[in-house]
């Protein structure tokens, strides 16, 4: 396709914008490849582009940047699974998940998932490009994406709604340049992307009648799954626990056993008896409220005093600051094994995230080097690894009932939630807690499964979970595809 860009309609004006500078359009560059997945070399072809939205009147009001990566020795794609993966934010780049977990490539970092110099990319031998295709998307405003129609109000991209009306047509257009109609189709999203694609579900379906064989939630957010008040205080305790663990700062019977013994236990005390226990408010008998406290004490490392004072509802930005205080320590937002140093040790909460940080040292010299200089993705834009998207409407957040909805429409449709532990930002129990309450009535739960992990948010980022998080979808991808001929009906 030829490249489109902005300057060519203004480059006879003086002052023109360099071509460089502006957003490709309708674009696209092919390479060939091969890796060894799985002890098994993959040759697969990478696709760098760009494809527009359009407005009502078919004109161009966007460009979205994309990667594409095909398998090249399939000949029949008509079994052939295509996923499309999106990051979060809203306003992030598909970076993290694209050189970070499903890919063929993937970010040089040591076995924890903290930063090493120099900065770039290797083979990926846990990718699911053997078993699947991979797009990955950047919407408006991020990555190489961009608006091109200064009339175009960005209330037409930014906002829950907005943002899965836009791409499921942009979804489609992609289908149908690459005759994938056929094929078995999935949605992967993390963080901000699980709201995405859980709407983006009943959106294709609905509207273009385009319907999936599955959806992969990582560190899914609330999907418009009400847990305000005593359960939204509760449920971060097993995450506490987790935390407190993994720092040796719970007591010691406790930190003698195994994670996966503590987390059940800590999971009942939250919803048996520290839910009905909040939902008392300040008419709970101070003895139970004692009882209570010593309790979330000794599962969350923090001092009986500092729960009381706090009326049992111990903040997670509390948590970050307080638990490693007494060595002059923080603790990670969205992975709480990274510590970080502040300014000073007094305070409610960190000055930074020790986390994200580590991931931004690391990932976006990577992804430059790699679009730029290993795909030839030629361009001055700058990457935006999280872009500028707000104002973003989050009202009328039905993403959850929507994905609902989709599975009982369609019963060809699985659900993964994928979570590490030690996330803070979209903590694991939320996320069994939205499983659980996403559908009343119990009928779907055989096709919703859920898988925790020993890491943070992206859990892909420890060594030992970027492999086993990578079969998970593998066998989910494996299990979703029904036998040839079988009919989708109850």
């Amino acid at each position: 396709m030829p490249q489109v860009g902005l300057s060519q309609s203004i480059s006879g004006e003086p002052g023109a914008i360099p071509a460089t500078r502006t957003s490709k359009v309708d674009w696209s560059k092919t390479s060939e490849h091969q890796v060894t997945i799985k002890g098994k070399k993959v040759p697969y072809t990478t696709t760098v582009g760009n494809q527009p939205v359009w407005n009502e009147e078919g004109k161009p009001i966007a460009s979205l940047f994309y990667t594409y990566y095909e398998r090249s020795d399939v000949k029949n794609k008509e079994r052939r699974p295509l996923v499309f993966s999106f990051n979060g934010g809203p306003g992030s780049a598909s970076v993290w998940m694209h050189i970070g977990y499903t890919g063929p490539q993937k970010l040089k970092i040591d076995d924890e998932g903290f930063p090493i110099q120099p900065y770039g990319v290797e083979d990926n031998p846990h990718s699911i490009l053997d078993v699947a295709d991979i797009v990955f998307v950047n919407p408006v405003n991020v990555a190489f994406s961009r608006i091109i129609d200064s009339e175009t109000d960005r209330s037409e991209f930014f906002g829950v709604n907005a943002d899965v009306e836009y791409l499921a047509d942009w979804i489609n257009t992609f289908v149908n340049r690459q005759n994938r109609w056929p094929s078995p189709k999935y949605l992967i999203g993390e963080s901000y992307g699980t709201t995405r694609v859980s709407g983006l579900a009943e959106e294709l379906q609905s509207s273009y009648w385009m319907y999936l064989n599955g959806v992969i939630l990582v560190s899914p957010t609330g999907l418009g799954v009400d847990r305000d008040g005593p359960v939204e205080d509760a449920t971060a305790l097993p995450y506490y626990a987790a935390t407190a663990w993994y720092h040796d700062a719970l007591g010691s019977e406790l930190q003698s056993k195994d994670l996966d013994e503590i987390l059940p236990e800590v999971e009942a005390f939250a919803i048996n008896e520290f839910i009905p226990a909040l939902a008392k408010g300040g008419f709970l008998e101070d003895s139970e409220k004692q009882r209570i406290a010593e309790q979330v004490s000794e599962y969350s490392g923090l001092s009986v005093e500092s729960i009381l004072d706090r009326n049992l509802r111990v903040s997670t930005s509390f948590f970050w600051k307080e638990l490693l205080r007494e060595q002059g320590l923080t603790v990670g937002r969205l992975d709480s094994r990274y510590r970080g140093v502040d300014r000073q040790n007094a305070g409610e909460r960190y000055d930074y995230d020790p986390a994200l940080t580590a991931w931004n040292h690391a990932f976006t010299p990577a992804i430059n080097h790699y679009l730029r200089d290993e795909l030839g993705y030629e361009t001055d834009l700058q990457y935006w690894t999280f872009g500028p998207v707000h104002p973003w409407d989050r009202s009328g957040d039905n993403t959850g009932e929507d994905l609902r909805s989709a599975m009982a429409e369609n019963p060809f449709l699985h659900v993964l939630i994928q979570s590490g532990y030690y996330d803070g930002g979209t903590n694991y129990f939320d996320a069994k807690y939205t499983m659980w309450n996403m559908d009343p009535s119990g009928r779907l739960k055989d096709r919703l499964s859920f898988k925790g992990y020993r890491s943070g948010h992206m859990m892909y980022l420890r060594a030992e979970d970027l492999a086993t998080s990578n079969e998970d979808i593998r066998v989910f991808i494996e299990n979703s595809i029904p036998e040839e001929g079988m009919p989708a009906r109850y």
